[in-house]
């Protein structure tokens, strides 16, 4: 017979966080309705105008980058920037990436936004949980600066919790011209803890999902505009690589994906 879990952690379990999980999936559609055909009316009008749209995250948003940049069902006029660019396409020592307060750096993003040769009519994506690393909001404000459109993926209620770590003050959120909430809490983590601490982040779930909704959503648009939207087949079906390789062919230098 099952053994019924006693102690401290009884209340815990994969059963309580899908409950948790899905509250949250709910939360962040609700949240996001004016958002996500906000955010993929900037993306259709960037593809429409043969731009790229550029996708930066560090940590555990580099997921959400990666759901973004090149990926099979995916949008092809995409690229992530990643902090390791700095060593495989910028020429710096390994060793800078072995700072786990890199992403704080100030400075960093200038030379990050340098090596994603962005194009005037290119836009970008950032996503933070937390909106308030210097990388992050420098690289905000280099985008803004730069003309581009931002979107912003975040959690607002860690964001509007804590202080921003920049010199401006700015959180992510205050630069986008428009922001996709994932609902995540503050520190991230869903499943509280007799410590008073919390188990299992749900930030990357809530952020995939609002990536693929607004994708939806941009492919939607240019359709019904008489676009044709360069989507991504995957590699491991037959015909799938050479079908993506004419696709990127008109993006010739301009797709990074992480440093390659």
């Amino acid at each position: 017979m099952p053994q019924s879990h006693q102690g401290p952690h009884a209340q815990l379990g994969a059963g309580l966080f899908v409950d948790h999980g899905r509250a949250a999936f709910e939360r962040a559609v609700e949240a996001n309705k004016d958002s996500v055909p906000a955010a993929a009316r900037l993306i259709a009008d960037c593809v429409a105008a043969d731009g790229v749209v550029h996708a930066f995250g560090t940590g555990h948003s580099q997921a959400a980058a990666l759901e973004i940049a090149g990926r099979a069902g995916g949008l092809v006029p995409t690229s992530r920037i990643s902090l390791a660019d700095l060593v495989l396409r910028g020429g710096e020592d390994r060793a800078v990436l072995d700072d786990p307060l890199l992403e704080r750096s100030p400075g960093l993003a200038a030379r990050l936004y340098s090596l994603a040769t962005p194009r005037p009519q290119d836009m970008f994506v950032i996503i933070s949980n937390s909106g308030v690393n210097n990388s992050i909001v420098d690289m905000a404000l280099h985008v803004k600066a730069a003309g581009h459109p931002l979107v912003a993926l975040t959690s607002l209620e860690h964001t509007n919790s804590v202080p921003s770590l920049h010199s401006s003050g700015k959180r992510l959120a205050d630069l986008a011209d428009a922001v996709l909430d994932n609902c995540a809490p503050t520190g991230d983590a869903l499943l509280p803890l007799p410590d008073g601490n919390a188990l299992c982040g749900v930030s990357t779930l809530t952020s995939s999902l609002l990536v693929q909704m607004t994708v939806a959503e941009a492919v939607a648009l240019l359709g019904a505009e008489g676009h044709e939207a360069p989507v991504y087949v995957s590699a491991n079906v037959p015909g799938g690589y050479e079908r993506n390789a004419v696709l990127e062919a008109r993006y010739q230098g301009r797709l990074h994906r992480g440093g390659h």
